[in-house]
């Protein structure tokens, strides 16, 4: 899909860019309880606008948390949530036309590869190889041309009963057109 959308020459799409995302990586069980996990993400986009407001993204990245000792220290216990997985797919963005500030949603389907240990009261997940994942996010674009954003991206992996995301910072680079 990735290599197939970079060949692609239509006149659908209006312009080009490569966005590159870095922040914090969370990952949560699904299960109702406060464990957590957090440590690094990062993020390349390939960004192919449709209309002003309208981006299709095929997308690569890397996710790499460990457990937060915090809750175990509290009550305890020896639950845990972590992920370390490459993460790949597309998404397809909806943004408000407001200049300077441009709210934003997405929504896609990808793949996941990598390992995840999910361990809660309910849930004994510890599982290695390829996932289904169903990304979102909300964020905003800033600036006069839009080359900024700050966002809050998540990855619902319902195989192994975890959510895991980020909050991140993120630049674009327009690609020239031929």
């Amino acid at each position: 899909m990735i290599v197939a959308s970079m060949q692609v020459d239509a006149q659908l799409v209006k312009d080009k860019s490569i966005n590159v995302a870095i922040g914090l990586g969370l990952s949560y069980p699904t299960d109702a309880i406060d464990v957590s996990g957090s440590g690094f993400y990062v993020q390349g986009e390939y960004v192919n606008t449709l209309k002003k407001r309208i981006d299709i993204r095929p997308y690569a990245g890397l996710i790499l948390t460990k457990k937060n000792s915090d809750y175990n220290d509290r009550h305890g216990t020896d639950f845990k949530s972590s992920a370390n997985a490459l993460l790949i797919g597309g998404k397809a963005r909806i943004m408000a036309p407001i200049p300077w500030v441009a709210p934003y949603v997405e929504i896609g389907i990808g793949a996941s590869f990598g390992s995840f240990e999910t361990l809660t009261p309910v849930t004994n997940i510890d599982k290695s190889g390829v996932f289904l994942h169903i990304p979102w996010a909300i964020g905003l674009k800033l600036g006069p041309n839009r080359t900024y954003d700050i966002s809050f991206s998540y990855y619902e992996h319902p195989a192994v009963k975890q959510s895991i995301g980020a909050a991140a910072i993120g630049f674009s680079f327009p690609l020239k057109s031929k």
